[in-house]
């Protein structure tokens, strides 16, 4: 499964949607994506979600920086 991570680079600050980002990267659950973004990056984890086929080929089609995380 592809997950989709929006985060802000930096939990001292107050988000804001300005500074929201996004990553995807994929695991068997939101449980072990969840603990993949803590374990390997310093972001504040504002939303994931799961992708289903169709958002994930938007995702491609729409986003020039599309790129599956891998740690």
């Amino acid at each position: 499964m592809i997950f989709k991570a929006t985060y802000q680079e930096t939990k001292n600050q107050v988000p804001l949607r300005e500074n929201t980002k996004s990553l995807y990267i994929e695991a068997d659950n939101i449980v072990e994506a969840r603990a993949k973004f803590d374990e390997n990056t310093p972001y504040n984890i504002e939303y994931l979600q799961e992708l289903s086929e169709a958002h994930l080929e938007y995702e491609r089609e729409h986003n020039p920086d599309f790129k599956i995380m891998e740690f």
